[in-house]
């Protein structure tokens, strides 16, 4: 990381007091509208830079389309594209990343944008029960590799409202250790 401890941590604040905003105000954020007036802002887990780390991007030779599961019992497809590997707290960890699959004939190799959802120790107990969700850049970190943001996980908008169906992450995608940073659970 380039910038100091100090300027992370007050970026990461930054871009969570931007979002609070935008759910405080915005007809189009997952809010009930109801619930706005009294919205103080969500709730994260302190910014923490040891959660920001770089991993290894190993790609699969023919990303597969797979079917992955949504709150509402329906199906979202996705290329399975590759699994990261890194280590989180002294502990190896590996999870896939996927890509989205659109209706246009899209090309996985052409999309930079990797998709990361993810269940911790704390799914359920301090983070929202279905899991987390993290973007990635593809080669963020160089070739092969990419940085991984664990300060940016947030939960799907369905964490808020019945309104919305999210992805399940599968559970290949279930790290055992906690992943203390990112957003809090909303309730």
């Amino acid at each position: 990381m380039d910038m100091s401890r100090d300027e992370y941590i007050r970026q990461i604040n930054q871009f969570r007091q931007q979002k609070d905003q935008f759910f405080a105000t915005s007809a189009e954020a997952p809010i009930p509208a109801h619930e706005r007036p009294q919205f103080q802002g969500l709730r994260y887990f302190e910014p923490d830079p040891a959660y920001r780390v770089e991993a290894e991007l190993a790609r699969f030779p023919t990303p597969e389309i797979v079917q992955l599961g949504t709150t509402t019992g329906r199906v979202s497809q996705h290329y399975r594209y590759g699994e990261v590997r890194f280590t989180l707290g002294g502990q190896p960890c590996r999870l896939t990343v996927y890509k989205s699959v659109h209706a246009h004939g899209h090309d996985a190799h052409v999309d930079r944008e990797l998709f990361l959802p993810f269940r911790d120790a704390t799914s359920g107990l301090e983070s929202y029960g279905a899991g987390r969700y993290l973007e990635l850049e593809e080669e963020s970190a160089g070739p092969g590799k990419v940085v991984i943001d664990f300060n940016l996980a947030y939960s799907p908008w369905c964490a808020y409202s019945d309104l919305y169906s999210c992805v399940l992450p599968p559970g290949e995608n279930r790290l055992t250790v906690a992943v203390r940073a990112g957003e809090r659970s909303y309730h």
